[in-house]
């Protein structure tokens, strides 16, 4: 290939994921240099917590995210133990969109670290891709002192899998005409929907790399997977005309907290519910939305899973507002069969607050609690988060871990049951 054809051939790979390297570790080794070159774990380190985010070094001897906490210290001893600070990874993540915004308008979120990227339109006063990639990523280490791995290919798919294999501080350009060869070297597991389930169902068909779904018939794949079938046989070849769609409405803003202890004392659930509707209204309104739906999820001691849910009158973005509700859910509930291992709150059916009419009521005090709100965040955005909180929450608590705040829109997070990234 000449060099003119090489280089529009680059710059048909306009696509760009572009993804933090161990965030939370990172960001934290901000404040702890002294940690850096040694094994670093994100995590409460008590109770039935897991693994958020591990560094490295860390990685190199088998800790990954979503491990169990007590199973990642066996694991690695050595390693520096840091309780997480959400606030500070969510202060950074907005420094971070707003320097690919300003590279683009069309980015595509997927969680506090990572984003998708199309800059065909950037082209003409950026550069090429590469030298986009480039830039982005000599910005994000001398803006926010952490580090990004990019891939770059012609479609979404290819993109994610470019960055994966370059990690960590890498980039990896997949030009469009070495897509389809690239992708049959890798393992059937590198295509999206193929978990250990769909691998073994296809080792049993001698299925075991890209290059042999790639040479499946696809009714037998559609016969032994279903609509999956069709699904990783378009990938196999390269094939995804997902456009990077740069909004994406989130579904829902939540949290839950895994008990240390089964329990089934009634003040303690109330206690963390009462933690989760704050974390959860906080995001609420640092997002701009407000919730008409208010789920309640319980966990038994034998992992079986319950959710209730209720619509409200009018939308809310107040902590007491989420907790009344979810408390009327849990009451609902009556005498539960067993103790309770988690506990979680989410709010759904998301719009616009500015876009919302706030039910007018007599009685003030859903009004108060919105401004008394509203008073905290401004305290927690110029001292820090945590420094005022309800008296309830005061009480010594039962030894209950709060995972990373979960948003149905951003479900590739940090704390997602993968590799760690």
């Amino acid at each position: 290939m000449g060099a003119a054809a090489a280089s529009a051939e680059h710059r048909s790979a306009h696509i760009l994921h572009v993804d933090m390297d161990a965030f939370f570790v990172s960001v934290e080794l901000l404040d702890a240099p002294h940690l850096l070159g040694r094994p670093v774990i994100v995590g409460f380190p008590a109770g039935r917590s897991v693994v958020l985010s591990a560094s490295y070094e860390a990685r190199a001897v088998g800790v990954h995210s979503a491990m169990p906490m007590a199973a990642a210290m066996r694991l690695c001893p050595a390693a520096a133990i840091i309780e997480p600070r959400h606030q500070l990874y969510y202060e950074v993540s907005g420094q971070l969109m707003e320097i690919f915004n300003s590279i683009t308008d069309l980015v595509e979120p997927l969680s506090v670290d990572e984003a998708f990227l199309d800059v065909a339109g950037s082209m003409r006063r950026l550069g090429p891709p590469l030298a986009i990639g480039a830039l982005i990523r000599r910005r994000v280490a001398a803006e926010l002192g952490i580090t990004a791995s990019v891939g770059i290919a012609s479609t979404k798919f290819v993109a994610k899998i470019a960055s994966t294999r370059c990690k960590p501080d890498g980039m990896l350009l997949i030009p469009r005409d070495e897509t389809v060869a690239y992708l049959h070297t890798l393992p059937v597991q590198a295509l999206w929907g193929v978990g250990q389930k769909t691998v073994q169902l296809l080792a049993r068909l001698g299925i075991h790399s890209v290059a042999d779904v790639a040479a499946t018939p696809l009714p037998v794949l559609r016969k032994v997977l279903g609509v999956t079938g069709e699904h990783v046989h378009r990938l196999s070849w390269g094939i995804d005309p997902r456009p990077v769609t740069p909004v994406r409405a989130e579904k829902s803003i939540g949290a839950e907290s895994t008990f240390a202890t089964d329990t089934s004392d009634d003040a303690a659930l109330k206690r963390e519910l009462l933690r989760l509707a704050h974390r959860s209204a906080e995001r609420l309104r640092q997002s701009g939305v407000v919730a008409r739906t208010v789920v309640l999820k319980v966990k038994y001691a034998d992992f079986s899973v319950l959710s209730r849910s209720r619509t409200v009158g009018s939308p809310v973005d107040s902590a007491q507002l989420l907790y009344a509700t979810a408390v009327q859910l849990l009451e609902a509930l009556g005498d539960r069969p067993m103790t309770v291992r988690l506990i979680g709150l989410r709010a759904e059916a998301l719009e616009p607050a500015g876009q919302s009419s706030f039910q007018l009521s007599l009685d003030r005090r859903e009004d108060n609690w919105r401004t008394a709100e509203a008073a905290l965040d401004a305290v927690a955005a110029k001292f820090g988060p945590r420094k005022i909180v309800p008296a309830r929450l005061l009480e010594t608590r039962t030894a209950a871990r709060t995972s990373a705040p979960k948003t149905g829109s951003t479900a590739r997070g940090e704390n997602t049951g993968g590799a760690p990234r």
